[in-house]
């Protein structure tokens, strides 16, 4: 499997910034025992290498959570990340999903949303947005997404396959035009030439290179070192735990007797937590300071 990091840059004489997101390992995780249909999976990917983009610029502990909700076949694409950068996420969709375009296929024109919260841990409570779904594709949504959110026109290309999800973003920070008045419509120019399959498939300074040769050469780009992006989806038992006892004894048992377990899913973890008569009691028992006879 191949790797997955967060490469920033920045063209020093233009003042221009970017990043460069490639999932590999972690976004091949992602689809483990999934079985999303080609068209799902490829919108996950994307979000998910947004999703890697906009964590990567968080600046203390927080967990930043994107969903993208509407009444189309695609009902939603989750995915969230802290800061340091350990991921996960699931879409839920109709069981069969054909091409069309992305509107279309999350709803846009039925109440779609795009909807960012950031969960801080000494917040009282999650900063949260909610925007309309503007653009034909998650790059265009997010593009559109930036340029109002931090107030700088952006550029953004992103793509995914079954093994790699990739973007490529680009920002025109205050100073541009008086370093040179041309530079932003030339790189972004030069941008939009960009293939599927190089963000896919080539490294970020070979990409650069491909894209920019000659800013590259005139001005220089510096390209940080990379940030490893990874899949965290433990098992938190203590969690699941907390939650049959927060139902109460009573209904536990209420619905032990109907079903014969207790059984809670967690779905953006694509995981089981199965609870036996012999669990809840004792679970109790220990809530309780009681000892089992």
């Amino acid at each position: 499997m191949s790797e997955s990091t967060i490469r920033r840059f920045i063209f020093e004489h233009l003042d221009i910034r970017g990043a460069v997101v490639h999932l590999g390992d972690s976004w091949q995780q992602m689809q483990v025992d999934r079985n999303y249909q080609p068209t799902v999976a490829q919108l996950l990917g994307e979000l998910a290498a947004v999703t890697a983009l906009i964590a990567g610029q968080l600046k203390q502990p927080g967990r930043l959570t994107l969903q993208l909700r509407g009444n189309g076949p695609i009902q939603s694409l989750i995915m969230d990340c802290n800061e340091q950068l350990q991921m996960r996420g699931m879409a839920r969709s109709n069981p069969v999903v054909l091409p069309a375009p992305v509107p279309v296929l999350l709803g846009a024109d039925q109440g779609g949303k795009l909807m960012m919260s950031l969960d801080m841990p000494n917040a009282r409570q999650p900063y949260q947005s909610f925007v309309p779904l503007e653009g034909n594709s998650i790059g265009e949504i997010f593009e559109h997404y930036l340029e109002q959110s931090e107030q700088q026109p952006s550029r953004l290309f992103v793509t995914a396959g079954p093994n790699a999800a990739a973007c490529l973003f680009l920002q025109k920070m205050p100073q541009a035009d008086n370093h040179d008045p041309d530079g932003w419509n030339r790189i972004s120019h030069m941008a939009s030439t960009v293939k599927p399959a190089e963000l896919l498939e080539l490294d970020a300074e070979a990409l650069l290179t491909r894209l920019f040769h000659e800013d590259t050469a005139d001005h220089g780009v510096r390209v940080y070192d990379p940030l490893p992006v990874v899949y965290h989806c433990p098992e938190d038992w203590d969690k699941v735990r907390d939650m049959v006892i927060s139902l109460g004894q009573a209904d536990a048992e209420s619905i032990l007797e109907e079903h014969g377990e207790i059984l809670i899913r967690d779905d953006i973890c694509n995981r089981e937590y199965r609870f036996t008569p012999d669990d809840v009691a004792e679970l109790f028992a220990k809530a309780t300071g009681q000892a089992l006879h």
